[in-house]
């Protein structure tokens, strides 16, 4: 009889941290790696949202500190393991973390496939996003078979999301199963001061702005869901977009206003005013030192339309997505507790 041995890299984060719970629910042994206790802590919480019995499946889980940046720390946590969950990344859409998020996006991605080829890993998935996929062609939803191509257009994650998928189809070549997913913006509970997260905070402290912007959305339990059957599938060396809606920030942001029985946003901003506020935000980010609110390039995406098909996984899976309205209120209920 031989058990499963998963390592989960950023354990802690969003999708990390509820894929954990997941994951507890089998017979598997699991190793998490993670940097510093407080956002271990932080996994209970998340956990708290699933069960009232927190202390079980947080004591099924081994945790190692580790980095993913740094090989020697590594190296031990690949004892035994025989399958890789990468779920560590930096996102920042703040330019001057561009060599910051290529250490950790696409240089850490390159030693966990060096370190799972070398202790033949029996599959490895890597979570990247719909940004490291290419544009529409002739206004068609996109897909797993866009390519993506060099622009001005391209913010600094997104380059170092596909420079880390490029990492992981190398180590396709070199044997190793691999299986990538390409989520939507994420919504999920528990992470309320950073990615999608921030959307609630903001309009529970009473944001009144909109854009007209579209993109795809998926609710973080559908993305751990899908992770997980395309690692326990005969599925290797693919990719698959995971997008329950498209849906724009208005229409979201309306939602989220609902559910958490505050004031909906009402100003609509143009691309005229994006185009001045980040020019502001930018000089005062640089006087004051704190993180940007708005960038060129995230000014430019919330006006941006972009469609997203995920008929890939739904024909091959079966898979069913929740309804983003569903998921905008659940996350909306854990926002108070």
């Amino acid at each position: 009889y031989f058990r499963t041995m998963i390592l989960v890299t950023g354990g802690t984060g969003l999708v990390g941290s509820h894929l954990l719970y997941h994951l507890t629910q089998k017979n598997d042994v699991i190793k998490a790696i993670y940097r510093t206790d407080e956002k271990k802590e932080h996994v209970k919480k998340i956990f708290s949202f699933y069960t009232d019995d927190v202390a079980l499946p947080f004591s099924k889980i081994e945790w190692i500190q580790a980095d993913i940046t740094d090989v020697p720390s590594l190296e031990p946590v690949f004892k035994n393991i025989t399958e890789v969950y990468h779920c560590a990344a930096l996102v920042s859409f703040n330019p001057k973390d561009y060599r910051k998020m290529r250490q950790v996006n696409i240089d850490g991605t390159a030693n966990m496939i060096n370190l799972s080829i070398d202790n033949h890993i029996k599959k490895f998935c890597f979570v990247s996003s719909i940004a490291a996929v290419g544009n529409a062609i002739n206004g068609k939803p996109i897909d797993e078979k866009n390519e993506w191509a060099d622009s001005d257009n391209n913010n600094e994650y997104s380059i170092t999301k596909y420079g880390a998928e490029m990492e992981v189809w190398r180590g396709s070549q070199e044997g190793l199963e691999v299986v990538i997913v390409n989520p939507g913006v994420i919504l999920g509970s528990g992470f309320w001061t950073e990615g999608s997260g921030k959307l609630f905070t903001q309009i529970n402290n009473g944001f009144k702005f909109y854009t007209e912007g579209i993109t795809g959305f998926v609710d973080v339990k559908d993305v751990v869901k899908s992770m997980i059957l395309l690692m326990n599938s005969d599925i290797k060396n693919e990719r698959f977009v995971l997008v329950a809606e498209n849906k724009s920030f208005k229409d979201i942001l309306v939602a989220i206003a609902n559910g958490l029985d505050k004031k909906k946003p009402s100003i609509k901003i143009g691309k005229t005013a994006t185009a001045v506020f980040w020019r502001i935000d930018w000089l005062l980010t640089f006087l004051t030192k704190k993180e940007p609110l708005l960038t060129k390039n995230s000014a430019k995406a919330s006006h941006n339309k972009s469609y997203y098909s995920s008929k890939k996984i739904t024909k091959k899976l079966n898979f069913k997505f929740n309804s983003i309205n569903e998921t905008i209120n659940r996350v909306c209920e854990n926002f108070f507790s």
